[in-house]
């Protein structure tokens, strides 16, 4: 196999989650669920060489195709050999509704098929335990191979030969077979009609999930595949939403920069339950206010970590795993993440966004109500209190603090919005206290993150660097897109940080050097911010270059070489498939004027 890359596809169901290569290789799953261990990890090159990998292996393998079956999750890889024999390998994580419930058992299930000719294959089955340190144990059964280490265990059950996949032996392919990878649980039912029908109610469950999404008329498979992708970055059984589903992919080669981004940041969620609101599909939001109560609760007196994980109680220390080199053998790689203990002041107006809209949208079974205003009302007081002090900022520097301008201003957007939501409940009283909270951040960040002399915000109070978060500032309506100071903003980081069709987050040396990639999401923030100004041909443009960028299956990592147009950086990274949809919404001609109207 050629080296690592991210030209990877995703399966998953909200609780575990695969990464599955061109040549149809399991390189990354966690177990038991989205932040586990990776069992298989293969893409962080395991020290214990040729194992973290389920492979199913084409004898004079010579071409590959994949492909999504259309508005699900569901992976199909086609196999060819020099002879013109081929399989099929149908892959995905079952996930429909069953008794009013949604069953979504942590199960990978794997169909193979011969097409065409007598293809040949051998399955490889290679898990590791405790980050690629321990090989487990076999134990084979008539239909099942057990992966056991102390405290963890997993089930290979299985309709194709026990010996041969035991042995790692080539055998023809005659007819279909299935593989379902997970707990050490046994089968009571026929293998074959389980694996058939789970296949047919999944398939089913993301068309009607699909079905109802309000898709823009131009770029719709793009935003399909990104809201699918989200969708699948969300643990449903605590409601937290993961920035990606990957640890320590560099941001850029041959750089420290490794962090494990399979955790909730604040930050990221809201960007991901803003964009998914924005298709209509709301029940992300829902759990996610689920999981701040629960986080909120757990923590009352205290202010929030910027970053929890899918158990807001777990611990998120940093440590540097022995046992895997790193993604190409570029380490280190980590478990953990050390940001948890940074104040980062835009928290809490990420929070405050993100279920704002439970108060205003008709359609939600739960709405918004006097008990959750006031829940939002004590991380509102922390907003108020922080908003003008020192923190880490959402770039998250390790070694130095400053009052950040997207801090304050999002800050400034807590206060904002309880004032709305205030006023909505009836509540004078607290609309002025919000209110006058909001004007009084409001003018200390125009005194400050104000320079003249650059016509431009800058980062940080009385400084004079620029980064891309201040292209939000539009957004969350601290200034108008026609505001003389935000298209001055918008000129000034387009001459400093735009590098070719793409964006740099900054410029100026950080706790690790000089950035070397652009960051998506900056990219896509500027195009949101050039149509927002009346620049549309050219943000068309370097919106059509970004959906270029993605890997062939329609995903996009955190980063983008400008230079060679790789991926790098943790994958699939919500970040950047949340730019994806609000940009083509921002951009795409309406239905009325393309197709009701058009031509």
């Amino acid at each position: 196999m050629s080296r690592s890359s991210l030209d990877l596809g995703i399966i998953g169901n909200s609780v575990i989650a695969a990464l599955i290569d061109r040549a149809g290789r399991i390189v990354w799953h966690c177990a038991p669920r989205l932040d586990g261990d990776p069992v298989f990890c293969d893409l962080l090159s395991p020290k214990i060489e040729g194992e973290g990998v389920f492979a199913i292996e084409l004898r004079g393998l010579q071409q590959t195709a994949q492909h999504y079956i259309e508005n699900t999750a569901v992976l199909v890889t086609t196999l060819t050999d020099a002879n013109g024999a081929s399989i099929r390998i149908t892959d995905f994580c079952p996930r429909f509704k069953q008794y009013d419930r949604t069953y979504r058992p942590a199960m990978l299930i794997r169909r193979i098929e011969p097409i065409s000719g007598t293809p040949v294959v051998r399955v490889r089955v290679r898990p590791l335990f405790d980050y690629g340190m321990t090989r487990p144990s076999l134990t084979l059964g008539s239909n099942h191979i057990r992966f056991t280490a102390p405290g963890a265990a997993l089930r290979l059950t299985t309709d194709a030969p026990i010996a041969f996949i035991d042995a790692e032996s080539e055998f023809a392919l005659t007819h279909p077979m299935t593989l379902v990878l997970g707990p050490d649980e046994s089968f009571t039912a026929s293998l074959t009609h389980m694996a058939r029908e789970f296949q047919e109610r999944t398939i089913e469950y993301w068309i009607e999930w699909v079905r109802y999404l309000s898709v823009p008329f131009e770029w719709q498979e793009a935003v399909i595949r990104a809201a699918i992708t989200l969708k699948l970055c969300a643990y449903e059984e605590t409601g937290a939403i993961l920035a990606a589903l990957t640890t320590s992919i560099p941001e850029a080669a041959d750089t420290p920069r490794t962090w494990d981004y399979r955790f909730c940041w604040m930050r990221d969620a809201y960007f991901v339950v803003q964009a998914l609101n924005r298709l209509g599909a709301t029940r992300t939001m829902e759990d996610f206010l689920r999981y701040i109560t629960t986080t909120v609760a757990l923590n009352p007196a205290v202010e929030l970590q910027p970053v929890y994980g899918l158990d807001p109680a777990a611990s998120l220390e940093e440590v540097t795993l022995p046992g895997l080199a790193g993604y190409r053998g570029m380490g280190p790689v980590r478990r953990g993440n050390a940001a948890f203990a940074q104040r980062q002041n835009d928290t809490y107006g990420s929070i405050v966004l993100a279920v704002a809209q439970m108060f205003f949208d008709k359609r939600l079974p739960r709405q918004g109500d006097i008990a959750l205003f006031q829940q939002l009302e004590g991380l509102g007081e922390t907003a108020a209190r922080l908003a003008l002090t020192e923190d880490a900022g959402l770039w998250e520097f390790r070694g130095r603090a400053r009052v950040h301008t997207h801090s304050a201003a999002m800050c400034w957007a807590a206060c904002s919005r309880l004032a709305r939501i205030a006023g909505l409940l009836g509540l004078d009283s607290r609309v002025a206290y919000w209110r006058d909270h909001a004007d009084r951040i409001r003018k200390a960040i125009l005194d400050h993150a104000w320079n003249a002399e650059l016509n431009s915000f800058v980062v940080s109070f009385d400084g004079s660097d620029l980064d891309a978060s201040l292209l939000l500032l539009q957004e969350i309506g601290f200034v108008a897109a026609d505001d003389p100071r935000f298209l001055g903003t918008v000129d000034a980081i387009g001459a400093q940080l735009k590098r070719g069709s793409h964006l740099m987050r900054y410029v100026a040396a950080d706790d690790f050097g000089m950035p070397h990639n652009a960051f998506s999401i900056c990219t896509f923030w500027y195009v949101d911010a050039l149509a927002a100004t009346g620049r549309r041909d050219e943000a068309r443009a370097m919106f059509e270059g970004l959906l270029a960028s993605r890997n062939h299956l329609g995903l996009l990592s955190e980063d983008i070489d400008t230079g060679t147009g790789e991926l790098w950086g943790n994958f699939p990274q919500t970040y950047s498939m949340v730019g994806l949809i609000v940009c083509a919404m921002r951009l795409s001609k309406s239905w009325e004027e393309a197709f009701w109207r058009g031509s």
